[in-house]
């Protein structure tokens, strides 16, 4: 919730409704710098564990008609996360997610877009990135083909 402000002003979009962004939750204090990979909810009588940023694609350009909107979704720090689903059930909307477990490798999610949108040279970051188990595997490979390359 807290981002459709800033993308309503960004994108001088007279009005954002929730699920603008093709989300399927959209939730209120679940924040990219808070947020490590790893983590698990539950809503309703879903288990969800936060698996990796979300990365913008060009269907947003197309649905908002600006060919720069991921550039700007990345520069934004505003990218959302995925959720894989841990164990199956029924969610309705209004149901409460509640955290069930925090992820102790403190990977956040701020971390992981950081790491995939600058030329970032922090090498223990990286190290524990390529390293995490709840990173999808494809996320882990371009990490470590990161380390293996010789620095600037």
């Amino acid at each position: 919730m807290e981002h459709y402000a800033f993308w309503q002003k960004e994108l001088q979009a007279a009005e954002l409704n929730w699920g603008a962004f093709g989300e399927n939750f959209t939730t209120e204090g679940m924040l990219e710098d808070k947020v490590c990979i790893g983590d698990r909810y539950r809503v309703g009588t879903v288990e969800l564990i936060v698996t990796q940023p979300r990365m913008p694609c060009y269907k947003l350009a197309i649905r908002f008609g600006r060919v720069d909107i991921v550039k700007r979704f990345l520069r934004s720090g505003r990218s959302g996360f995925y959720f894989a689903v841990e164990r199956e059930g029924e969610v309705g909307a209004g149901d409460v997610i509640e955290q069930i477990a925090h992820d102790d490798g403190g990977l956040t999610v701020a971390d992981v877009v950081t790491l995939y949108s600058t030329d970032a040279s922090d090498q223990v970051l990286l190290e524990r990135a390529s390293a995490h188990p709840a990173l999808p595997a494809s996320w882990r490979d371009h990490f470590r083909k990161r380390l293996s390359e010789p620095s600037a």
